[in-house]
């Protein structure tokens, strides 16, 4: 992998983490269609590792709330909506880990098709339309079923087009949420999942003999934080003007686009 490589990957990394259009998705495919050869364990360490810095940053304010709120009420403090929100990011961060653990197989190899990612980024194209178009947007405030409902959909997302943010935002609106708490609980739920799956993935490059290019990590790290750290702001602010719509239309033409490019190669 050369430079140009790694800032593309980057940027695309920390741009399409957070938003509905699944990063993992548009990682696979650039270096298909461009025909480079795969960036590396190492190099998707680095850009989970910028991606949840990015996301830290950013809920910095709040997750030191939530975090003090939490330790108070291990040691027997009333609790209250803070401390609730860290318990709802541990069980929503359930599923996915279950899933992920039972079948990392599966997710690792057999669900990397361009079709699959294809038919994925359609389906839930259709999906967040869905939840676009029925959302009543009644509440802000969290709750324990609001939890596991979005915890179940996020394990979805194991499946490469489907885009952890679009399917936890589509459930949280599908719950009643209003779109900017849906949004929030989603990048909160997403710290955890981004965590484990970088220790994951950090412990087999460990494992490895392969080597490391660390001026290219570095890039990896500090470009998709970056980027990643202004991203979710300019989605949030789309999303209130907006909604989701541009994203379920992206998503619609991206795979037709998809389903032209890769049909026939598997004919």
């Amino acid at each position: 992998m050369d430079i140009f490589q790694a800032i593309a990957l980057a940027f695309l990394q920390g741009l399409t983490e957070f938003l509905p259009i699944s990063s993992s998705a548009h990682l696979i495919l650039l270096p298909v269609l461009v025909g480079w050869e795969d960036q590396g364990l190492a190099f998707d360490v680095a850009v989970h590792v910028g991606t949840l810095m990015a996301v830290v940053a950013f809920y910095r304010k709040d997750l030191l709330q939530i975090i003090t709120a939490w330790g108070r009420s291990l040691v027997g403090k009333a609790a209250c909506d803070d401390s609730r929100l860290a318990w709802y990011v541990i069980l929503g961060t359930i599923p996915v880990g279950l899933v992920g653990i039972s079948l990392p197989d599966v997710v690792e190899d057999a669900l990397r098709s361009p079709l699959v990612i294809a038919a994925s980024t359609i389906v839930f194209a259709v999906l967040l339309w869905f939840a676009e178009k029925q959302a009543k947007e009644v509440r802000s405030t969290i709750t324990l079923l609001d939890a596991i409902i979005i915890g179940l959909f996020q394990a979805v997302a194991l499946i490469p087009g489907t885009s952890r943010s679009g399917i936890t935002i589509t459930a949280g609106l599908m719950t009643g949420l209003k779109r900017e708490y849906a949004a929030r609980f989603s990048f909160l739920l997403s710290i955890p999942v981004i965590a484990l799956a970088g220790m994951v993935k950090g412990l087999e490059l460990y494992k490895t003999a392969d080597p490391v290019s660390w001026d290219l990590i570095f890039i990896g790290v500090g470009l998709s934080a970056l980027v990643a750290y202004f991203s979710i702001g300019w989605f949030l602010k789309l999303l209130d003007k907006v909604g989701m719509m541009p994203f379920v239309y992206y998503r619609l033409i991206l795979g037709i686009f998809l389903f032209t490019v890769f049909i026939g190669q598997f004919q």
